[in-house]
């Protein structure tokens, strides 16, 4: 059911006026549903050690923003390998199976004729355009599945009606963890964020 919902809340993002977001977990005393919880960070060693800590703790849905970027936050988080080249190697092989179905029928079935002595069907002068429409498929698969595995383009994210999220363009770093996280829980995330040194930590509401 989780899965179900992350889909739909993903689609939302993306067609806000077709597809409602499911019933959130946790709203506001204003009754305004709640993104997740962020908290600050001044210096690179504390938000790293922060990072891992939160990785620890077995959250899965949240973020690090930095002004720079710093080397291993990747281990530090937890993020596993991209699925997209297996996204890319699907492409390319479907790519080259329909060029060379599509030439085979084209030259064999429907306008059979001899071209230099070859018989109906030789693959040899397919391969031009098997290579040329695998190049093609590969390249919007990586293109469209990028977007997609990042949640993009997104028109607007909570976390920019928030002040101080603007200084992780400057001298900040941010840990946002999502409210739709499994382990998310108010007191209990705020609690985390704060024996991990954070600072300002706040509520994130999503306004209408």
């Amino acid at each position: 059911m989780s899965g179900i919902n992350t889909l739909i809340s993903g689609a939302s993002d993306y067609f806000p006026m077709f597809v409602r977001k499911p019933a959130p977990r946790f709203v506001s005393e204003s009754g305004n549903r709640i993104y997740g919880i962020v908290a600050e960070f001044s210096e690179t060693p504390v938000v790293f050690k922060a990072a891992q800590q939160v990785r620890d703790a077995g959250y899965s849905k949240w973020d690090v923003h930095s002004p720079f970027p710093v080397h291993d936050m990747e281990e530090a988080m937890g993020i596993k390998t991209t699925k997209l080249p297996l996204i890319a190697a699907g492409a390319a092989i479907s790519g080259v199976a329909f060029a060379a179905f599509l030439q085979w029928v084209t030259s064999d079935m429907l306008y059979p004729m001899v071209v230099q002595g070859k018989p109906f069907g030789a693959w040899e002068p397919f391969m031009p355009i098997m290579f040329e429409l695998g190049v093609l498929f590969t390249a919007f698969a990586c293109l469209f599945g990028m977007l997609a595995l990042n949640g993009l383009p997104r028109f607007h994210h909570p976390l920019f009606a928030h002040e101080r999220f603007y200084r992780v363009s400057n001298d900040r770093f941010v840990i946002a963890i999502e409210a739709e996280d499994p382990n998310f829980d108010p007191a209990k995330t705020r609690a985390l964020l704060e024996q991990a040194g954070g600072s300002h930590i706040t509520i994130i509401e999503e306004e209408d």
